[in-house]
């Protein structure tokens, strides 16, 4: 079973319980996991089973047609999300380390969905308004600090009705100090409250591994 070093808020025993009755995650993913905690130094980074399974979940119920990645690292999270993309659909991801795109760009040849998944190369920021697309789903898992610009740039782009999840939002637990510290803790939590006073979306905060904000635009 993977665990993740973000797993600190969660009980393991219901961690493990709810990984054992959730639905199993393919062998391709189970082997990126496999890999990537065997030789990656931030293999914590990985979304994991249960989170990733919530996230196919999700894109086999919205059926996107373009979906947006910010933070590819292995590829396993947009192998989830393009899971539920219609015949025309298309998931564009964007990962600013080269070795971290390269593997993920041979884990979409293993899956055979590279021609399904673009992978992006570079900064988000400068990379996010050359994409001429009306977003269904966004999902962001990058820099913490970058969390609040790429939500603002994003946010025309996104159709009414879609989908924006923000990743890590509670942070290692970081965010419930009554201090916040550290630049990462602080921007999140910026970002938080950014969100709970965006009064153009309906938002509902998940208590999965590290925090999953779920963003509905109206």
């Amino acid at each position: 079973m993977y665990i993740c070093a973000t797993m600190e808020l969660i009980d393991a025993r219901a961690q493990e319980y709810a990984e054992k009755y959730s639905s199993k995650l393919n062998p391709l993913l189970q082997d990126i996991a496999a890999y990537t905690a065997a030789n990656h130094p931030e293999a914590h980074m990985l979304s994991g089973p249960l989170q990733g399974e919530l996230l196919e979940v999700i894109s086999h119920l919205l059926q996107p047609r373009r979906v947006l990645e910010i933070g590819t690292f292995m590829g396993y999270s947009a192998l989830c999300l393009a899971a539920g993309l219609t015949r025309d659909g298309r998931l564009h991801t964007i990962e600013l380390r080269d070795e971290d795109a390269d593997r993920a760009e041979e884990n979409f040849r293993r899956a055979n969905w590279q021609d399904r998944i673009i992978l992006h190369r570079g900064n988000a920021l400068a990379i996010i308004p050359a994409l001429d697309e009306v977003w269904d789903i966004v999902f962001i898992d990058a820099d913490k600090v970058g969390y609040m610009d790429y939500y603002q740039l994003v946010f025309p782009r996104v159709r009414s009705g879609g989908l924006i999840i923000a990743d890590n939002v509670l942070f290692h637990g970081e965010v419930l100090e009554k201090e916040v510290k550290g630049k990462s803790a602080r921007a999140i939590q910026a970002f938080n409250e950014m969100v709970a006073a965006d009064d153009r979306v309906e938002k509902v905060m998940l208590t999965v591994r590290d925090g999953l904000f779920f963003i509905r635009k109206k």
